[in-house]
C-alpha cells in the first residue's frame, strides 16, 4: 500500500485515520489492480463498464424550476453569475434555486477529450469498496443525483452530462488507476472522495485533468495544481470559530480542556495541532492524549480527565469511538460542560447507538444541517434527487460537498461556454472564492486553497440536532499552531 500522507481537512481526519488503522498491511495489491468504470443511465442507475444514456428522471422536486444562475465570487472580489445555455443551471442568491441569468456564448464550443456533440463526460472516483465498505459512497451517490437532476432540467451548450463512476477502493493504487482511466475517458472528475487520494495526484496534474473534489485529504492531493476542493482545506490551519465559541459561551471549560484522538495516521497529527492552534487562540489544554485503535477500555482516560478537572472534551475519531467515550463518561459519572465533536458525528448511527450517553453533544459544522432543509432550496434539491437516484440512501456531509462540487463544475463550465477546455476551466477555478453552492454551506476558498473559517454549532437535544449560538456562521479567521 502507498503510505498515507498528512491529512489536511479536519472532519475527514477521523475517517481517514480509522481507515488506515483498519487497512494496516492487509490489502492485497492484486485486489486493487483493476478499477472498473461505470456510468449513470437514463433513470439515474449505474451502468457497469460505462453506459452512454444521459437523460435524467422525469418529475419535479422542490425548487427545481428551469432557467437560472448561480453565483461565485472570484479572487478579485467580482461576483460572477452563471446560467444555462440551451438549458440553464439554477441558483441565484444564498437560498435560491431559480434565477434568470444566461450563460456565456456557445460560439466556438469544441469537442475534445470527454466531450462529444451530445455529452460532457465527467468522472467520480470515491471509496466504495475496501476494508471499510461504503466509506465515501455517499459522495458518488451525490454526484449521480446531481447528474440526474441536471439532465432533467438543463444542458451546457446543448450537451447533457454523463458520469463514469470509479471505485478507489480505499487504496492509493486504485486511486491512481482510476485517474489514469479518467484522463482518457472524461473531461473532468467531480465530487471525488478518497482516504488515500495521494495516489492519483501526480497523474491528474500531469494530464491536466480538472479535479473538483468533495475535499482533498492528503498533502500530495492538495499540492496538485489541477485539483480543487469544494470544501477548501489547508494544512496547519484551524478555524478560530471553535475556540472563540467555547471562550464566549463556556469560559471555565475553555480553561480546562482535553483533546483525545485515535493514535493513528491523520487523527494523531491533527489532535496535537488542533490543540496547539486553539491554545494560541486562548484555550488551555490540560490533557492531550492519543488512544490506540485497538483500545476498547476508555475508563482510564475518563479517570484522568476527572482527576484533572476537565470541563471541555474534544475528540478526533469516528462514531464507534465517540460513542465508546461518551458511554465511559456516563458510566463513571463524568459530565464535562462541553463534549465537542466534528461533523463526522453527524450521522443517524451516532444518535441511535449513543442513546442517552451522547445527549448534549455539540458539533461544529460548516454546512446547513439537514434539519433545516426547508430554509435552503439547494439542500432540498440534493436530498430529493438523492432519493430519486437511490431510494433510502442516507445523505452525508461528504455527499453534500460532492453535490456542491458538481454544482461548481456546471456553473463554471456554463460560464465559459464556447471557451470551455480543461485549461480554461482550471484557470477559472483558481479565481473562485467564497463558494457556498447557493448557501448550502459556508464560504469556501476553492481557488486560494485556504481552510474555510466560517462555522456554526448544533447540539443534540432529545435525540435531535438543534442550533446553538444561532444559525449564522461565525467567521473569525484561522490559526496555525
Amino acid at each position: 500500500m502507498v503510505p498515507f500522507r498528512r491529512a489536511v481537512v479536519v472532519p475527514v481526519c477521523a475517517l481517514v485515520a480509522l481507515t488506515l488503522a483498519a487497512c494496516g498491511s492487509q490489502l492485497d495489491p492484486d485486489t486493487v489492480a483493476q478499477v472498473n468504470g461505470g456510468a449513470v443511465g437514463a433513470n439515474g442507475e449505474v451502468v457497469p463498464g460505462g453506459g452512454t444514456t444521459t437523460t435524467g428522471p422525469d418529475g419535479s422536486v422542490p425548487g427545481a424550476t428551469g432557467g437560472g444562475a448561480g453565483t461565485t465570487t472570484t479572487g478579485g472580489g467580482t461576483t460572477t453569475k452563471t446560467g444555462g445555455s440551451g438549458g440553464s443551471t439554477e441558483g441565484t442568491g444564498d437560498n435560491a434555486a431559480t434565477g434568470g441569468e444566461k450563460a456565456a456564448s456557445c460560439d466556438g464550443f469544441k469537442n475534445q477529450t470527454g466531450i462529444t456533440d451530445k455529452t460532457i463526460v465527467i468522472g467520480n472516483s470515491s471509496d466504495v469498496s475496501g476494508p471499510v465498505p461504503g466509506l465515501f459512497e455517499a459522495s458518488q451517490d451525490a454526484v449521480k443525483a446531481y447528474v440526474a437532476y441536471f439532465n432533467a432540467t438543463s444542458d451546457i451548450c446543448g450537451r447533457k452530462l454523463e458520469l463514469k463512476a470509479y471505485d478507489s477502493r480505499t487504496d492509493a493504487a486504485a486511486d491512481q488507476q482510476a485517474y489514469t482511466k479518467a484522463c482518457d475517458e472524461t473531461f473532468a472528475v467531480v465530487g471525488s472522495m478518497s482516504a488515500f487520494d495521494s495516489g492519483g495526484a501526480a497523474v491528474t496534474q500531469q494530464c491536466g485533468l480538472p479535479d473538483i473534489r468533495s475535499a482533498a485529504v492528503t498533502a500530495d492531493r492538495q499540492a496538485c495544481t489541477t485539483c480543487f476542493g469544494a470544501q477548501s482545506t489547508q494544512a496547519n490551519e484551524f478555524q478560530n470559530a471553535v475556540p472563540d465559541f467555547v471562550k464566549k459561551n463556556h469560559p471555565d471549560a475553555a480553561a480546562h480542556a482535553a483533546m483525545l484522538y485515535i493514535n493513528a495516521g491523520a487523527a494523531a497529527e491533527n489532535g496535537k495541532t488542533q490543540a496547539a492552534a486553539m491554545g494560541k487562540r486562548g484555550m488551555h489544554f490540560d490533557y492531550v492524549q492519543g488512544i490506540d485503535i485497538s483500545e476498547f477500555n476508555y475508563s482510564p482516560y475518563v479517570q484522568q480527565m476527572k482527576d484533572k478537572g476537565i470541563e471541555y472534551v474534544q475528540m478526533i475519531a469516528s462514531t464507534a469511538q465517540f460513542v465508546r467515550l461518551a458511554q465511559a463518561m456516563q458510566q463513571q459519572g463524568f459530565k464535562p460542560e462541553v463534549f465537542m465533536l466534528d461533523p463526522t458525528a453527524y450521522t443517524t448511527d451516532f444518535v441511535k447507538s449513543g442513546g442517552d450517553a451522547v445527549e448534549g453533544t455539540t458539533l461544529f459544522i460548516n454546512f446547513t444541517p439537514f434539519e433545516e432543509a426547508a430554509s435552503n432550496r439547494e439542500l432540498q434539491l440534493y436530498l430529493s434527487w438523492l432519493q430519486q437516484v437511490k431510494p433510502g440512501a442516507e445523505p452525508s456531509f461528504f455527499g453534500l460537498f460532492s453535490w456542491s462540487a458538481a454544482r461548481l463544475f456546471v456553473e463554471r463550465a456554463t460560464a465559459l461556454g464556447g471557451k470551455l477546455s480543461r485549461a480554461t476551466l482550471i484557470d477559472d477555478l483558481r479565481r473562485v472564492d467564497n463558494w457556498t453552492a447557493n448557501g448550502m454551506h459556508s464560504p469556501q476558498h476553492v481557488g486560494p486553497r485556504h481552510t474555510g473559517d466560517c462555522w456554526r454549532f448544533i447540539q443534540l437535544q432529545h435525540g435531535r440536532w438543534v442550533p446553538v449560538g444561532g444559525t449564522k456562521y461565525t467567521c473569525t479567521g484561522t490559526t496555525s499552531p
